[in-house]
């Protein structure tokens, strides 16, 4: 997936691909939802604030994520917005080329940065009592980076390079979440190549990626979250010493990302001669941000795909044999369900043997799909998908040293302006019923809405 290479704890990678479905702590009471200290401010200039204070150990974790993803990045230069994500550790006003990154590391403190659908983040993990040198580095490349011709051709090979690599050169690359969105939509801004076309890449001028800069890395464009151990005045004095300054941009306006309704099955596939199996994903479209039946196909995802227990992992791995893995979720796997903000899919995977045909797995994903739309959820099931949802929405705000919390908050002030909507989660997921689910399994997981992928070795014709 489209993430900058730069030195990090490992465990930080899984947090960016939460499914909030395989976590292993138990909520201390079933009856007693978590509560999550939000503070929103917004400073003059338009930069949203957040703070969230947690002192149950010395560290600070910074986010900082503008409102441009891969979706809306201009037409003719696809990849630009992963472009634009190195160019961000190129250096700044004061700090020169890769100096961001030794002034986290020489600190104590790590730091990464990736591109998604509909924003570009940038985070650093520091102890607390480095909290301002951070914001001053952040606010630094905000008011003023680098763009040069050096920089821009260095990274554009990186970027070439991290193509080939990790799409051209792989069996799978780019199977399914890059493969699948350029078969499943139509609308260009969410069906192109994301990681970018070379030609796109190699045509992209200097003067593109300053106005790029100007237009979406503006602070009224942008959202500034601190969780970890510090002090919520001390904190936004910081952050209105450092950003406050910072003038707002004229912003591009979000261009039509709306998908029609989709009437008949999809297909894509194709060989690649280094796959020793094939592989099959199938996805569907995912109902409206927000609304009951969303909160309706998070359980569903639960029920269906989420683990041993779920009906999918048990038709085809346990009952069937089809494969040793069922993989997939909401947004799977650039993220979880709550990180977007326009069309996106329930999708799952799967790699199998050749002696395995896809009509024969897609008869028994239909026929278990096909149970759910039929027959109302049993309570108890729905209960016990309630709990590991749970589970794992606690391990992901509790844990990953602060970024699973500061990756909800940030979402939901950048796309929603309402970060304390983290702390209604349990209650719209509780609200959810088995007819709301039987419901929301007729309309969104039918065959005439589907889209399948598939991969079979080979040499391409």
């Amino acid at each position: 997936m489209v993430r900058c290479r730069l030195p990090r704890l490992a465990a930080l990678a899984t947090v960016l691909a939460l499914g909030f479905g395989c976590g292993s702590r138990e909520p201390e009471e079933q009856g007693q939802a978590l509560t999550v200290p939000v503070e929103y401010h917004k400073l003059d200039n338009g930069l949203k604030v957040v703070l969230s204070p947690d002192a149950t150990s010395p560290i600070a974790t910074v986010a900082v994520y503008y409102n441009i993803g891969f979706r809306i990045e201009p037409k003719g230069r696809t990849g630009f917005a992963h472009l634009f994500e190195h160019m961000m550790f190129q250096g700044s006003e004061n700090l020169g080329k890769m100096e961001f990154i030794r002034l986290v590391q020489q600190n104590g403190g790590i730091l990464n940065g990736s591109t998604r659908y509909d924003y570009t983040n940038y985070f650093e993990i520091v102890p607390s009592h480095k909290l301002e040198t951070v914001l001053w580095a952040e606010a630094d490349r905000m008011k003023g980076l680098a763009i040069t011709e050096e920089n821009l051709t260095n990274q554009r090979d990186v970027v070439k390079s991290e193509v080939r690599v990790n799409v051209l050169n792989q069996p799978y690359g780019g199977f399914p979440w890059l493969d699948m969105p350029q078969v499943a939509f139509t609308n260009w801004y969410n069906s192109h190549n994301f990681y970018g076309e070379l030609a796109d890449l190699d045509a992209a001028k200097l003067e593109e990626v300053d106005s790029f800069f100007r237009s979406y890395y503006a602070p009224n464009n942008a959202a500034l979250v601190i969780v970890g151990d510090f002090d919520p005045a001390q904190a936004l004095e910081l952050t209105r010493k450092y950003f406050a300054e910072i003038p707002k941009a004229e912003v591009t306006p979000l261009p039509d990302i709306s998908e029609p309704p989709q009437q008949e099955e999809k297909r894509g596939s194709r060989k690649a001669p280094q796959a020793n199996r094939p592989a099959l994903a199938f996805g569907y479209h995912v109902p409206p941000r927000s609304t009951p039946e969303f909160f309706a196909m998070g359980m569903l995802d639960q029920i269906l795909l989420q683990g041993n227990d779920s009906l999918l992992h048990q038709a085809l791995v346990q009952r069937k044999g089809f494969t040793d893995e069922v993989s997939g979720g909401i947004n799977w796997p650039l993220g979880h369900m709550f990180n977007y903000n326009g069309p996106n899919l329930w999708m799952a995977s799967l790699f199998h043997d050749s002696g395995v045909s896809g009509a024969d797995i897609m008869a028994e994903v239909d026929q278990t799909l096909q149970k759910v739309a039929d027959t109302p959820i049993e309570q108890a099931v729905l209960d016990r998908a309630r709990v590991k949802w749970r589970s794992g929405f606690y391990d992901a705000v509790g844990g990953m040293f602060g970024f699973g919390r500061a990756d909800l908050l940030a979402c939901f002030a950048l796309f929603d302006d309402d970060p304390a909507r983290i702390n209604t989660l349990e209650q719209r997921m509780q609200d959810v019923t088995p007819q709301l689910m039987q419901q929301t399994a007729k309309s969104f997981l039918k065959s005439s809405a589907r889209t399948i992928y598939t991969i079979e070795p080979g040499s391409a014709n």
